[in-house]
């Protein structure tokens, strides 16, 4: 079933899986990772255009010292250096002899128009 509406950058939706505020155009949720459209003329789901940046890295606590606290924050700025969004994405503890990978990536992509739901 079509929606019948055309696609817009940038607009959003809340996923009915798990209620995080997702772009429109995923067929994707990147967060529960459950479908959420269907591509009738490929008959299954279409990928992210590119990933445009992908970071990963690790922080390990040497031990013998006591635990250290993290926090991962994530910020977007734009061409005027001015913040437009600022996130908080999560907080822990690293005990000694603890490892923790951080990865970020950012996936661009064209919305499509008149894309049909999964029903």
């Amino acid at each position: 079933m079509s929606n019948g509406t055309q696609g817009t950058a940038g607009k959003t939706r809340t996923c009915p899986h798990c209620r995080a505020t997702i772009l429109q155009s995923a067929t994707v949720c990147p967060i529960c990772r459950k479908s959420l459209r269907w591509d009738p003329h490929t008959a299954k789901h279409k990928p992210p255009g590119f990933s445009a940046l992908s970071v990963e890295g690790q922080i390990r606590h040497p031990g013998g010292e006591p635990a250290w606290e993290y926090s991962m924050l994530v910020s977007i700025k734009n061409e005027k250096g001015e913040e437009i969004a600022r996130q908080m994405i999560g907080v822990g503890t690293l005990n000694p002899q603890e490892l923790r990978t951080f990865t970020l990536s950012v996936d661009v992509s064209k919305p499509e128009s008149g894309i049909s739901k999964l029903r």
